[in-house]
């Protein structure tokens, strides 16, 4: 509960938002069933898992209490993520981003991330799971130039590994596309721009210990109708071809629920920001 009391007073309830609050039921429906349920998601800060309990605190408490976190090594041993992460269901794994930060930890991290797999099998087949997983590999960014944020762009390798996990473990599994949006909140330090000859490169802070500020903010969750694979894949004429095909349907519904959320709460639409995909509501008032 640490978690969902400190982000409480920084999040404005009359501003936050929740897309598509039925899909909400129908899921705890289904883990309840003992189905399994993995959300593919953008990710903005270590406030995502308490801005999830609080904004679905009144109608679905029981998705995210039983939720587990697909997370980094950063929620373990960041002192100020460590506060954040006590309480949750966490399988921790190495990004492939940071994976040779320190050329001689890359075999130890290699070692960890294929006992996270084999923990994460092992849930699935247990069925009644709720697994959150961001496969972009880390938190969204604003963009150097512009200054707008975005979901990160997702990795099909890591969609294609946790859909072939779900498809094995024996169980009825549901796949949907989740976004967040929080940012404002408790936003990732700024990043530094490094100018080469024709591009600007932006460099994240790697060392643990980062300087952080909190707003009082609107928040915004909305999930989509699970995705249907072999629909989606029909005309793809290999393995790879599909893999890639998955990975961008499941992130162009992020960013389509992302930008309704954004309407809604920075561009002032509130509920008028629904749209054919996303219909909004506040199920707190």
């Amino acid at each position: 509960m640490f978690g969902q009391n400190y982000f409480r007073p920084l999040m404005d309830l009359r501003k936050s938002y929740i897309g598509n609050i039925s899909i909400f039921y129908d899921v705890e429906e289904k883990i309840r069933q003992g189905h399994n349920v993995v959300l593919i998601s953008n990710h903005q800060s270590e406030a995502d898992p308490a801005i999830i309990a609080l904004l679905l605190e009144k109608t679905n408490p029981y998705i995210s209490e039983n939720m587990t976190y697909v997370a980094g090594d950063r929620v373990v041993t960041d002192p100020l993520c460590k506060p954040f992460s006590m309480g949750r269901n966490l399988v921790c794994v190495f990004s492939k981003k940071r994976m040779y930060d320190i050329p001689e930890l890359a075999e130890m991290k290699r070692r960890s991330n294929t006992r996270s797999l084999k923990e994460m099998a092992l849930l699935l087949r247990t069925g009644g799971q709720i697994i959150w997983i961001a496969p972009s590999g880390g938190r969204d960014r604003p963009d150097p130039v512009t200054g707008e944020w975005y979901p990160a762009a997702f990795d099909a390798s890591s969609i294609n590994n946790i859909r072939r996990l779900a498809d094995h473990a024996g169980v009825p599994r549901h796949i949907h596309p989740l976004a967040l949006l929080c940012y404002d909140i408790m936003p990732p330090p700024p990043q530094r721009l490094i100018i080469f000859l024709f591009y600007l490169h932006p460099q994240v802070q790697k060392q643990i210990g980062e300087r952080r500020e909190v707003s009082f903010q609107g928040a915004g969750l909305s999930i989509g109708p699970q995705m249907d694979f072999n629909e989606i894949t029909a005309d793809c004429r290999n393995p790879e071809e599909a893999k890639m095909t998955v990975s961008d349907a499941l992130y162009n519904s992020v960013c389509e629920q992302y930008r309704v959320l954004k309407s809604a709460i920075y561009g002032c639409q509130g509920l008028d920001a629904s749209n054919s995909i996303v219909s909004l509501s506040q199920t707190w008032t």
